[in-house]
């Protein structure tokens, strides 16, 4: 599963996921629901890019 980073550095890494906005470990980018935002900055997933 791929990594993805925020314009402000916060990386979202589906092993960890984001279980303070509700999204359990194991989910990958993909399957984060469209209205999800960076937990530090507040910017919508489309502003995330992968790391390659």
């Amino acid at each position: 599963m791929d990594k993805y980073q925020c314009v402000c550095g916060y990386i979202y890494d589906p092993v960890v996921g984001d279980p303070d906005s509700g999204i359990a470990p194991g989910t990958p980018f993909e399957e984060i629901p469209d209205n999800w935002t960076c937990p530090i900055c507040g910017v919508s997933k489309d502003m995330f890019e992968k790391i390659v």
